[in-house]
């Protein structure tokens, strides 16, 4: 098992909201501890499970050009830094089954990406690993065709696992959501996230790399969470307008604070609310 510094307890995940976030790649040592610095105080003034992410490698950029991250070994390393010195866990992404299985054995949360979700030895491999596994329903896929994706998964881990929403493919280099897909999601036993940043991405957008909108992550966040969601994933960044990966959706660390305080606001009313009894006849 790995090492965990802040065990992830399935119940807690879906008794109160939870944040994954962090830059979308890994930079460098320095931007991986400024952003959790922030995060780790963000967690500690809200009481929010708080899961850093962040991606060793961008498999899967517009462009050759695109800068991709430091790569398996030392992009896990620098997560395990991140752990050790701020008691955070930490989430990155995996490809291969052999990126699933090294990545797996050390860190709290691998991710499948949405465009691999239907690969199926993927899938097992990574959920045949001691770490928890968020999978990241396609772009291409209606909500419910990803129970199909989770009993793969749970057949495997029958704990363990989280699935995402962002978005569904509309017209050219546009993602829109319906918000049915939280609920339809969660119908499948899992804790269910709400990917509020990769939401308002337009992928290839801008040619050789993905565009965005993040005016909008703050309202499809907030509606996630009324609509039942049990985590939200936003990526951040100090400077995201100069970020070398999908910084025109992600949110500025400044504004991570005071929109997950909202959304915990959101999740107690809906949390606190009961459904009408019928009236005695």
């Amino acid at each position: 098992m790995p090492d965990l510094t802040l065990p992830l307890d399935p119940a807690d995940l879906r008794r109160r909201l939870f944040l994954i976030a962090g830059p979308c790649v890994i930079e460098d040592r320095e931007l991986l501890f400024r952003v959790a610095e922030h995060l780790v105080g963000v967690r500690e003034r809200t009481g929010a499970v708080v899961i850093f992410k962040s991606s060793y490698d961008k498999a899967n950029r517009t462009s050759l050009k695109g800068f991709r991250g430091p790569g398996l070994e030392e992009g896990v390393g620098l997560l395990l830094e991140v752990r050790a010195r701020f008691d955070l866990p930490v989430l990155s992404d995996v490809h291969t089954v052999e990126e699933a299985e090294y990545a797996g054995k050390r860190l709290d949360v691998i991710q499948i990406p949405a465009f691999l979700c239907r690969q199926t030895d993927l899938v097992l491999a990574a959920c045949g690993t001691p770490a928890w596994v968020n999978i990241k329903k396609g772009q291409f896929l209606a909500p419910w065709d990803m129970a199909r994706v989770a009993e793969k998964a749970r057949a495997v881990k029958p704990e363990g696992v989280m699935l995402t929403e962002r978005g569904v493919s509309f017209g050219y280099n546009t993602l829109v959501n319906d918000m049915r897909a939280i609920p339809i999601l969660k119908e499948n036993g899992c804790p269910v996230v709400f990917d509020g940043t990769h939401s308002v991405q337009q992928p290839g957008g801008r040619g050789d790399s993905s565009g965005g909108d993040r005016r909008y992550v703050a309202p499809l966040s907030k509606a996630a969470v009324a609509a039942g969601a049990h985590g939200l994933f936003w990526e951040t960044h100090p400077d995201p307008d100069n970020a070398p990966s999908d910084g025109p959706n992600m949110l500025p660390l400044g504004e991570v604070e005071p929109l997950f305080r909202l959304c915990q606001e959101i999740h107690r009313v809906v949390s606190d609310a009961r459904p009408s009894q019928p009236k005695p006849k």
